[in-house]
């Protein structure tokens, strides 16, 4: 008896030391919280909203619309009231009663509510059918203001949808079930290590919020991603060149170049052997080279598009040319690298250089008519502010980029990592795709104000045209033989505009095909899997939706039958080529040197 006795004891003086162990640990993790926050060097304060205009014309037409029609304000605000008061009606009643089923047709399908206790709780219950009630409300008080031109209704929709994200209640610990039970059953451990987790992800970006998505810890460049054997064969201010190690007894005469995204970096293309198109090329029989584009910073301020176009795209074509004795390239662009492939092909054909002999498209936009879900982003009070900071900084900071293209899906790329990691203090996943995507890259300056600018507002390579280096680009002077490989829900490069800028092209040999699924996954869809299938159709006549409705659906990956199309493109096959020559030995191992370095914070 007198040992049961002690034993309470025993366990609050065990508890009690762990407490104080881990105040001390607070206490430490919040020194260097402080210190973090102080290095902290915030982006111009006009890219965090819109202008108060939008709001302020959303506001008046309310209340325009109030006065003009009381009637339904007045509806509308009595739903809304009845609504509240029965929410708390069977609230009160689940408490006294313990009847969790009261007026509960079926649980929640918003995947954020997925534990039981958001339906079977009094307190939980009511705070989560209090938010989707609100959620409504604002999306309808939205949906009817209808004297907005289209462009400032679609902010409007799409920063009221942020406003109601954020203030979700999985977001807060006192109205998140999983993370209180977390910490109860961790007796507060959870909590410290999510201080942990957010005071090292502060430090790691100079004091600004970036939630990791991934375990860094658990890749090396080389190591274990991006392993595909190859050389660097040329290296210049704006890239190096990777030339990669044949896999195949012989290979076409034609060699092949990937202009990737500098908005990121190469190595999606090679994260692992598996999904790897890097590697699936060199197995299919074709000399492979790669451009892994420099990581700017301040110095590389003015560098703009005639440097990726001169020292990018036309140096590399010029290298390649020489190192494998051709007079033709085959060339890939993918995402904005795909745009400026186009922009480079219309001025290859100004100049007379017929040194493309196809070209490939990937998920790469030329017709920027319609900006998509970018809409938010592009209008001037955002792009005045992206020009004061890159006059500032001289360069659009990684993360600046990396949190509006996080915010386009927020639950999923901010929220519900933030709360896995802040909350229930969780370590990131080992996931190479999620490492890829926060190992961001600088966009120079002078380079990101002419995109903005002249491409996506003004539309110019389209429409009127786009100066560069002398020449007037326009998206018509292109006719090599062209395919263009777009995904069908693609937000950041909609197959919809795809199809619409390679419609505006004069080339006689075009293909188009659109893969299932994403902007990366519709992409990295080796044929292994077969998980994503495409869309293939021969008639350009129609406008987008005519040419979907009559297209093929073929399962599995786009790759073979781009591969089918490539190959008669190519040449003949020849002996196969190590990596460099005499004028162009290997300078480092693939990846590479310039891949390595870190975007600045």
């Amino acid at each position: 008896m007198a040992t049961n006795q002690h034993e309470p004891d025993e366990n609050q003086g065990e508890t009690l030391d762990r407490m104080t162990a881990n105040l001390a640990r607070v206490e430490t993790l919040s020194q260097r919280l402080v210190a973090a926050l102080s290095k902290r060097t915030p982006a111009n304060p006009t890219l965090n909203a819109p202008s108060q205009d939008l709001f302020a014309k959303a506001a008046a037409s309310y209340w325009t619309e109030a006065m003009e029609n009381p009637t339904r304000i007045y509806q509308n605000q009595l739903e809304y009231w009845g609504q509240s008061v029965r929410q708390f009606m069977q609230a009160q009643q689940m408490m006294l009663t313990g009847d969790t089923a009261a007026g509960e047709a079926e649980p929640p399908r918003d995947k954020r509510f997925s534990n039981p206790l958001w339906t079977t709780h009094p307190y939980f219950r009511y705070i989560r059918e209090q938010y989707e009630l609100n959620a409504k409300a604002v999306a309808d008080a939205v949906a009817e203001v209808d004297d907005l031109d289209p462009v400032e209704k679609k902010r409007l929709d799409y920063f009221s949808r942020q406003i109601v994200d954020m203030m979700a209640p999985t977001n807060f610990l006192g109205t998140n079930p999983d993370a209180l039970e977390k910490a109860v059953e961790t007796e507060g451990e959870s909590l410290v290590r999510g201080l942990e987790n957010l005071v090292a992800d502060l430090e790691a970006n100079d004091g600004e919020m970036v939630v990791r998505l991934a375990d860094e810890t658990a890749f090396e460049l080389g190591g274990n991603i991006a392993t595909t054997p190859g050389k660097v064969v040329f290296r210049n201010e704006m890239m190096e060149l990777i030339q990669y190690a044949p896999a195949t007894q012989k290979v076409r005469e034609i060699p092949l170049i990937i202009f990737p995204p500098w908005i990121n970096k190469f190595y999606i293309l090679d994260l692992k052997a598996q999904n790897s198109l890097i590697k699936w090329i060199t197995e299919q029989g074709y000399t492979l080279f790669v451009v892994s584009w420099v990581n700017p910073d301040a110095s590389h301020a003015d560098i703009g598009m005639e440097q990726y176009v001169e020292d990018g795209y036309l140096a590399a074509i010029r290298e390649v040319k020489a190192i494998t004795g051709q007079k033709r390239v085959n060339a890939v662009g993918y995402c904005i690298a795909g745009t400026t492939l186009a922009l480079t092909l219309s001025l290859m054909k100004a100049r007379g250089d017929a040194s493309i002999n196809s070209a490939t498209f990937f998920t790469a936009l030329t017709d920027f008519d319609n900006q998509g879900e970018f809409t938010p982003f592009l209008q001037d009070d955002f792009v005045d502010g992206i020009e004061a900071e890159v006059e500032a900084q001289g360069i659009l900071r990684s993360f600046i980029l990396g949190r509006t293209m996080s915010f386009l899906r927020s639950n999923d790329l901010i929220y519900r990592p933030a709360i896995r990691s802040y909350m229930m203090g969780e370590t990131p996943p080992a996931f190479d795709l999620l490492y890829w995507n926060g190992d961001g890259a600088n966009l120079p300056g002078r380079m990101t104000r002419q995109y903005l600018r002249e491409l996506c507002q003004k539309n110019a390579f389209a429409a009127k045209g786009f100066d560069l280096l002398g020449k007037t680009l326009r998206l018509s002077d292109i006719d090599v033989p062209l395919m263009a490989v777009t995904c069908e829900t693609d937000h950041i490069a909609p197959w919809k505009d795809c199809y619409r800028g390679m419609q505006k092209t004069s080339s006689k040999d075009r293909t188009f095909i659109v893969s299932q699924s994403g902007h990366i996954a519709g992409i990295v869809n080796p044929p292994s899997k077969k998980k994503y299938g495409h869309y293939t159709n021969g008639d350009w006549s129609g406008d987008a939706a005519t040419w979907k409705d009559a297209a093929t659906f073929t399962e599995g990956s786009w790759w073979p039958r781009w591969e089918a199309w490539l190959r008669p493109r190519s040449g003949e096959e020849v002996p196969t080529r190590e990596p460099g020559d005499s004028a162009h030995p290997p300078l480092a191992d693939a990846p590479g040197d310039y891949v390595r370095k870190r975007a600045t914070r």
